[in-house]
């Protein structure tokens, strides 16, 4: 019987190496997509918003901020990550995401289990820049295990800080 572990090989991206994808506000550095774990760097504009309200129902999302600071929905809580902090949002857990008021972020991103989503992110960069239907995100949810929620405490948040 194999060891699955074993069979495991280390992963390293080259930042020089590394595909980016861009939409108007943010920039993601895809650096990692393996059946372990997905890992991509995004930086976000002042005012930028990454993502709404959703949920994994199979995978745990990490977030760690490396400078400036990010504005985070968990559950029905707003919090605003700042440099050095470290969030892990477990499955089932409604979860939002934007560069704090009047603040750019510079943030990594790690989910566990990968599942190949590097795909879905090059899908929402051609979504926000106008190349794709947003219709192919909502058809992609089971696929890329992105289940997207109403949240009137994030809308709120957002409204708030525009």
């Amino acid at each position: 019987m194999s060891n699955p572990k074993a069979e495991r090989q280390p992963v390293l991206t080259r930042h020089t190496e590394a595909e980016t994808c861009s939409d108007p506000s943010s920039v993601m550095t895809l650096l990692a997509d393996s059946d372990g774990f997905t890992s991509y760097r995004s930086t976000f504009t002042e005012g930028a918003v990454g993502a709404p309200a959703h949920f994994h129902t199979r995978a745990s999302e990490l977030f760690f901020v490396i400078s400036g600071a990010l504005q985070v929905l968990v559950g029905e809580e707003i919090i605003v990550l700042e440099a050095g902090d470290f969030l892990a949002v477990p499955p089932h857990t409604p979860h939002a995401f934007a560069a704090a008021p009047h603040r750019e972020a510079d943030v990594l991103f790690v989910f566990t289990p990968g599942m190949g989503r590097f795909d879905y992110l090059r899908l929402l960069g051609r979504v926000m820049r106008g190349e794709a239907d947003a219709k192919e995100i909502a058809a992609s949810a089971e696929l890329y295990d992105n289940h997207y929620v109403d949240s009137p405490v994030w809308r709120a948040a957002l409204a708030d800080s525009a």
